[in-house]
């Protein structure tokens, strides 16, 4: 019985690290998933989709831009013990009354001017996994 209670003292820190990395694993490839996805509907609707992000709130979403009705807004809030984070376009957050994301406009391109540079997820005081558009800048990818 001692044998096992030890084994189950070194064993469980261990468990416990790998199945929190998943956690971060899954947000990561749900949000790159958004983005595709977000990407298809600008084309296959015909308007301008907004992948939006709130670090404050820990939520992120897809909609359409702000003056179109969309009956098919999706909300995310992360994972406990994640953090999320943008990068600003040139330092600069968006303009007045406009939201901070990826903005997609109807023929799939990415709005650069308006769009972050970047999104970032991280665990505790790990090292960040940073979503950043592509060499092609055609989509978003992970990039470390």
């Amino acid at each position: 019985m001692t044998l096992l209670t030890i084994v189950a003292s070194l064993v469980v820190p261990s468990l416990k690290s790998f199945f929190n990395g998943r956690s971060l694993d899954s947000e990561v490839r749900r949000f790159v998933s958004l983005t595709h996805y977000g990407q298809s509907r600008a084309i296959s609707e015909g308007m301008p989709m907004l992948l939006w992000v709130n670090p404050k709130l820990k939520t992120y979403g897809l909609e359409m831009e702000s003056g179109y009705t969309d009956e098919r807004k999706q909300e995310f809030t992360i994972a406990d013990g994640l953090s999320i984070n943008v990068a600003q376009v040139n330092g600069k957050g968006p303009s007045v009354g406009k939201r901070q994301g990826i903005r997609f406009s109807p023929d799939g391109s990415i709005i650069n001017g308006t769009s972050v540079s970047g999104v970032s997820l991280q665990e505790g005081k790990n090292p960040p996994v940073w979503i950043r558009p592509s060499a092609n800048g055609l989509n978003y990818e992970v990039q470390n």
